[in-house]
């Protein structure tokens, strides 16, 4: 049998940033099911570790490595670390969500602080972590490596979701993401010939116990009628990590059901 295979990740070194979060900890627990070695990327060693244990108590593969994307001699430590135990990292993904302590100001409250701050922690954190990982993958001319980005890097919001909240979509959001979307495919030509697949996915409104007037509005804007739940945005990105999706690159995956459709 040839297709069970391509689904497999079976001697895979798998790192995800932000691995412990919401959507991270699901990818994690993906990958490892299909047989990779993850690495739990992770700011913060409690919840990673946690999480280790969750994972390996199941029978399944998982390390912690502590890394802090805003901070270049962190991401080079890690990777560093990570190759001296393992020999290699076959796939990469960006997943943290690292910002301001007062995210999520509205449009005509920004001062360029916040928004230089915030472009630089999350839009430049994953530029530093695809630098890094993509030359350790380029000695090997082989590996994958996945940005996540959001619908709201791809279609303006509708703030009519936000009326009765508090809630907002803060403009750093998109302009970061937005940026994240383009520079995967920049990526995706740029080591093409290294044999290193590079794509985005992009989540639509993953559910959180957000305000219940949100995620009623929200839901009515969907064709499938709901917000995601975290593995529903985990089993495309484990897809994209396997050789089934080998000739898949520079791409931008919309998981929003159906939202971008209309």
């Amino acid at each position: 049998m040839i297709f069970p295979e391509k689904f497999s990740l079976h001697d895979k070194v798998a790192v995800v940033t932000g691995g412990a979060g919401l959507i991270g900890s699901e990818i994690c627990r993906a990958l490892s099911e299909a047989g990779a070695t993850v690495v739990i990327a992770e700011n913060d060693k409690a919840r990673g570790t946690a999480l280790k244990d969750k994972i390996t108590g199941a029978g399944f593969k998982a390390e912690l490595a502590e890394i802090d994307i805003t901070s270049d001699e962190s991401v080079s430590n890690a990777v560093a670390e990570i190759v001296k135990k393992f020999g290699k990292i076959d796939v990469w993904i960006n997943n943290a969500y690292p910002r301001t302590k007062d995210w999520g100001k509205k449009f005509e409250d920004i001062d360029m602080d916040y928004m230089r701050k915030n472009v630089d922690m999350h839009m430049n954190g994953y530029f530093l972590c695809c630098q890094k990982a993509l030359e350790e993958m380029k000695k090997r001319q082989s590996g994958v490596l996945i940005n996540i980005g959001s619908h709201y890097g791809v279609l303006g919001p509708n703030f009519s979701v936000y009326e009765g909240t508090a809630m907002t979509m803060t403009a750093p959001y998109s302009l970061i993401k937005g940026g994240i979307v383009n520079f995967s495919r920049y990526l995706a030509t740029y080591y093409a010939k290294h044999n290193i697949r590079v794509n985005a996915v992009c989540p639509g409104g993953v559910f959180d116990n957000q305000n219940p007037v949100f995620v009623e509005k929200y839901n009515k804007l969907v064709p499938l009628n709901k917000m995601a739940s975290p593995d529903q945005i985990a089993a495309p990105i484990l897809f994209l990590c396997t050789d089934a999706a080998s000739y898949i690159t520079g791409q931008v995956l919309m998981v929003d059901g159906g939202l971008s459709a209309w």
